[in-house]
């Protein structure tokens, strides 16, 4: 293989990529319109679930206690009830996602388990919540909103009992929370949608080179020509390992200064790792063009060869360890799965290659072997 006619073969991609809109609005254009669009639409966080109350008691502990669920963000209320006739009413209507519903003696409950005998002491008073179950995301992390807050108005009420001599509580709590303390969805999707999306583009770039030479009538003439198969494969993907290249240093620059997502790890074991991604990325894209021969087959297959596969079976969104273990052995195949764990260590906690080995590891495997393939299935359909 010699360096001069696989630079000759990449010039020779490089023009046609200049003279092709279409090449270089893929190329740039794409990727920066789906990390805005997905990066502002895709969201976990659930806030202002429309809420329906019903407060039996219309006491001064009662209305601090809605207080306090009020000023977490999380719930708006949309409406008071006058009997839960009416919150099954909202429920059912769409009206509320969530209804509230405090019983009468609220206030004397708690304080008579606050100062009462020790019998008493201690005693649970209830307030029922009732959430539509038709969102499961949204409906689960109701529920999980609702206890915390209902589990720190106790503590308060139960700290304020000790300050006055009453019990004191036995738990200290205290949560901290690592790498994201904010919570907020958009600084693991974003790193995520990095990968995802790059995934996608970078393999459609180069399922269309081949296949365009074939559809074209000048993959004879590259036959004719001294080019070697190496040559003409590693020509073909160095135009595009670039503009990938380019184009994750801008998503990333964009996650950061745009988004808001934290980057605390290297930035040159991201470029570098994100290099050896890519490049499997694009062979495999490759490797479709070569078996395909159409553009239109070609990035069909691509689309759902990487699409698919990068955004359910990688982690981004859905966690592996939550699927069936016959899908978690398939999740092994995906490049993607590796990559995101890659982004979201660099971006979020900061660690190194010593804890990312294994993830650099595979995606190199998965580089060589994917051209290597490219190559012999190039050389065969030559043959």
């Amino acid at each position: 293989m010699r360096f001069r006619r696989l630079l000759a073969v990449a010039r020779k991609e490089w023009i046609h990529i200049r003279r092709d809109p279409r090449s270089l609005g893929m190329a740039f254009a794409i990727p920066m319109v789906l990390l805005f669009f997905y990066g502002y639409a895709l969201t976990l966080d659930v806030n202002n679930l429309r809420t329906i109350v019903h407060d039996q008691d219309r006491s001064t502990a009662s209305r601090d206690f809605l207080a306090r669920v009020v000023e977490s963000g999380y719930f708006t209320v949309v409406a008071v009830a006058q009997s839960e006739r009416d919150i099954a009413r909202a429920l059912d209507r769409g009206e509320a996602q969530v209804g509230l519903v405090i019983p009468r003696n609220f206030a004397r409950d708690l304080e008579r388990g606050e100062r009462g005998a020790p019998g008493d002491r201690g005693r649970r008073v209830p307030v029922q919540a009732l959430v539509d179950g038709s969102d499961a995301n949204a409906a689960t992390l109701a529920a999980a909103y609702l206890e915390g807050i209902a589990n720190r108005y106790s503590s308060l009420v139960a700290a304020e009992g000790a300050t006055a001599g009453r019990a004191t509580p036995p738990i200290d709590h205290r949560l901290r929370i690592w790498y994201n303390p904010e919570l907020q969805s958009r600084n693991y999707i974003i790193p995520g949608l990095i990968a995802v999306i790059m995934m996608v583009i970078a393999a459609l770039l180069t399922s269309l080179t081949v296949a365009r030479e074939w559809e074209q009538g000048t993959m004879e003439q590259l036959v004719a020509t001294p080019v070697r198969v190496p040559e003409l494969v590693l020509g073909k993907l160095l135009p595009y390992v670039g503009i990938g290249f380019l184009d994750v240093a801008l998503a990333a620059l964009v996650g950061t200064l745009v988004f808001g997502v934290p980057f605390r790890g290297s930035v040159a074991l991201f470029l570098g790792l994100s290099l050896v991604f890519l490049l499997g990325a694009q062979s495999l894209g490759l490797l479709i063009s070569i078996q395909a021969r159409s553009q239109v087959v070609a990035s069909q297959v691509a689309l759902t060869a990487t699409f698919l596969p990068a955004f359910l079976l990688s982690g981004f969104i859905f966690d592996i360890a939550s699927q069936p273990r016959w899908l978690q052995a398939i999740t092994y195949a995906v490049p993607a799965r590796y990559f995101v764990t890659i982004v979201k260590g660099l971006f979020l906690k900061g660690v190194g290659l010593r804890v990312l080995a294994a993830e650099a590891l595979f995606l190199g495997l998965f580089a060589l072997v994917v051209t290597l393939l490219a190559h012999r299935a190039f050389r065969k359909r030559l043959e």
